[in-house]
């Protein structure tokens, strides 16, 4: 493939469709978040590396609590990076850069956006803190478990009616036979303004990203072994679809090009 400059992306928005075809393939947990709404696709020589989804929190009646007086559809969510090993280095920070210079130009009213990085599969969060986000929070996991098969399952989804009324083992009774261990690691939250008032509005205290390495929570691309993209959202929000993004940015083709927003 033909050297890619990291100044030559080209990103722009993308069905849910592909999105979610992208996200399943390159994402460490293999699944897509069904509250994401507006999907912005990451193309190197007109070929899709990347993509970024974002929308509404699953706990968006706490998470907007973050920072005050935030009107209900005045923050998303970062629900899934992921992107492919060829693209050029800096190739995340940039195409999150130019992702918030869309959102602040075609939907103003978002003020800003929350992410999550998984510390016990994936990493603690570089590209943030790399691109401006403030850490708020550092929290060993309590809601990850793996299953003696290898299976790692979310304590949000095995409790929820459709997993029980699957008929599948309950995760207490696991617990109870040993067939569950909850996963070593830390959770970690994140936070990027989008306009000069949101800092002065939090309810939690910035934390200094030196905290992270006190806390022993350190970890990039999990395990160091080559492997899916850590695209940092946690799989504990997962779902199987997506949402097509709104129109004002929903592209006329689903080809590899269109019109580049950069």
């Amino acid at each position: 493939m033909e050297e890619i400059s990291v100044k030559d992306l080209v990103i722009q928005p993308i069905p849910s469709r592909r999105a979610s075809a992208f996200v399943k393939k390159h994402h460490y947990s293999g699944k897509v978040v069904s509250s994401s709404w507006l999907h912005l696709g990451v193309f190197g020589n007109g070929i899709l590396g990347g993509v970024m989804s974002f929308g509404t929190p699953i706990d968006k009646r706490h998470t907007i609590k973050i920072v005050r007086n935030t009107a209900w559809r005045g923050m998303w969510e970062l629900n899934r990076m992921a992107f492919a090993d060829w693209l050029p280095r800096n190739s995340e920070s940039r195409a999150l850069a130019v992702a918030f210079r869309i959102i602040k130009r075609e939907y103003p009213e978002i003020e800003w956006i929350l992410s999550f990085s998984d510390g016990c599969q994936c990493g603690d969060g570089t590209i943030y803190r790399a691109s401006g986000f403030h850490l708020l929070r550092v929290r060993k996991n309590l809601t990850q478990w793996v299953l003696e098969d290898g299976t790692v399952l979310a304590q949000k989804t095995a409790t929820n009616a459709g997993y029980l009324a699957s008929g599948r083992v309950q995760l207490a009774d696991l617990k109870k036979q040993g067939r569950a261990e909850l996963m070593e690691g830390f959770m970690l939250m994140y936070i990027k303004p989008l306009n000069d008032s949101v800092v002065g509005r939090l309810t939690i205290d910035p934390l200094p990203y030196s905290e992270i390495d006190r806390l022993g929570a350190g970890m990039y691309k999990g395990d160091r072994k080559p492997r899916k993209h850590c695209g940092d959202a946690p799989p504990i929000q997962g779902g199987e679809s997506g949402s097509i993004p709104t129109a004002r940015l929903q592209p006329e083709t689903d080809g590899e090009h269109g019109a580049a927003t950069r």
